[in-house]
């Protein structure tokens, strides 16, 4: 699954590929601004971690996690 997160007062987007599920990262997100975590962190499907200050999100987009279809489509 894609996520793309938006950074306040950055001009790029952060965008990385994970096998952990939507529902599962949702919750995490959700936590941490619920609690007032100062950071919430995530990893990537190479073992590359990610630590986002929760201060600075502009939003999070988690893509569908539907594998992509092979061939011609018809």
């Amino acid at each position: 699954m894609e996520i793309r997160i938006g950074i306040a007062n950055t001009g790029r987007e952060l965008t990385f590929e994970t096998s952990e599920p939507a529902a599962e990262l949702k919750k995490s997100v959700a936590a941490a601004l619920d609690s007032g975590a100062t950071h919430v962190s995530f990893t990537d499907s190479k073992g590359n971690s990610y630590i986002i200050p929760t201060s600075g999100l502009a939003f999070v987009e988690f893509g569908t996690e539907e594998s992509r279809r092979v061939g011609f489509v018809a």
